[in-house]
Formats: structure tokens, sequence, C-alpha cells
């Protein structure tokens, strides 16, 4: 049994040698470590003292949160910042592209000399995905992804990675404006029962 996984390996190695290596860097062979689909998405009980018309990004819960009503929300299950780049902080939406393009900072590229100069917006291998939400004057933004597989884990570089199913969702009920509180903290929710008004369409002119 070693032999043969040691073969493996091997085999492993030569094959990812050889591979092109994606916009973000983060393709590996083997079983997908994500743990969320996107079909993890629920509406949820949230605490009240948190006003409809806001996001709360949990680090902690790896989820985000869009405030519908007091005491609801959606929960969307997210990527979040890596040990180094960890942060936190409250910043407003300043704006909204869809297929943005990428353009990997200095630090990034220092970083991996691998990574190109730019990505044009709709590339398959676009980290940002199809949809990108930015926050404030940051480099932080509520994205998709290339790499579905990462979400639930501590990956990024500060950003806040989704499903590109969730973030378009996500996109159509956020406005320029918005709040975006990022936390380390976590929260005790529970899941609304089926039939829930939060649990479809929410229009994002109908927070107070």
């Amino acid at each position: 049994m070693r032999i043969r996984s040691l073969a493996r390996v091997g085999v492993v190695a030569a094959l990812a040698a050889i591979l092109p290596t994606t916009a973000q860097a983060q393709w590996f062979l083997g079983t997908p470590v994500g743990q969320n689909s996107a079909s993890d998405r629920t509406a949820v009980s949230f605490p009240k003292q948190y006003g409809a018309g806001q996001i709360i990004v949990s680090f902690g819960d790896r989820r985000l949160y869009l405030i519908v009503a007091k005491g609801r929300a959606i929960s969307y299950p997210i990527a979040v910042p890596r040990a180094q780049s960890r942060w936190q902080g409250v910043e407003r939406v300043s704006m909204k592209r869809v297929h943005p393009p990428w353009t990997p900072t200095p630090d990034m590229r220092r970083e991996n000399s691998k990574l190109p100069s730019f990505v044009p917006g709709g590339h398959p291998q676009n980290p940002l995905g199809v949809r990108a939400i930015y926050l404030g004057n940051t480099l932080y933004r509520i994205h998709g992804t290339d790499a579905p597989w990462t979400i639930g884990q501590n990956v990024s570089k500060g950003c806040i990675r989704m499903h590109n199913e969730h973030v378009v969702e996500l996109y159509d009920k956020v406005r320029v404006g918005m709040k975006v509180t990022a936390t380390w903290k976590r929260f005790r929710t529970q899941p609304e029962a089926a039939g829930s008004p939060s649990a479809g369409f929410v229009n994002p002119f109908a927070f107070n």
C-alpha cells in the first residue's frame, strides 16, 4: 500500500508540473476540500439588533448574512481570509460590477510569479467569478469564484468569496451605500420554516 501511495504521489507531482496554473493559482489535483455547495443557502433567524438592509459577514461562521428584516436573514456559505490576511471592520458598498476584470496586486505577483498580470471579465479562470461587490476604498470585495471547491475554507487574501449562483442573487439585492460589517464574531441562528418569505426573492428597495 505504501508503494502504491508513493507512486500515486509521483504521478500527481508529474501532472502538476505540466498543467497550466489558473489565474488564482489555487488549482490542485485530488478531491475538492470544500464541504459547501450552491444548494447551501438558508433562510435563518438572526439577532434582532441588526436592522434590515445590511450585510453581516461572519468569518467565524464562514457565512454571509443578508439581513432582510429584524430577526431574519438569508445565509450563504463563503470562503474566508487565510490567517495572514485576517481583517474585520465596517465598510459600505462602493461599486458593483458584472463580469469584473481582475488585476493581481504587486504583492500577489511577488508571492506567486506565475500569476498573469490581468484576467478579463468573463474569463473562465477569473478568480472574481461573475459578479463583484466592492467595499469602500479597500481592495476587499464580495465576489464569485472560479474555484467553488474552496468555499468554506480559509484561503482568500481578504476578499469574501461566494458561489457564483449566490453572488448573482446577492448582487441583485445589494445597493451602493449598503452597510457591510465583517467580523470574526459567531452568531446563533436557526433555519426558518419552509415557505418563509425570506426564502424567496427579496426586493432590494423594500429595506428600511
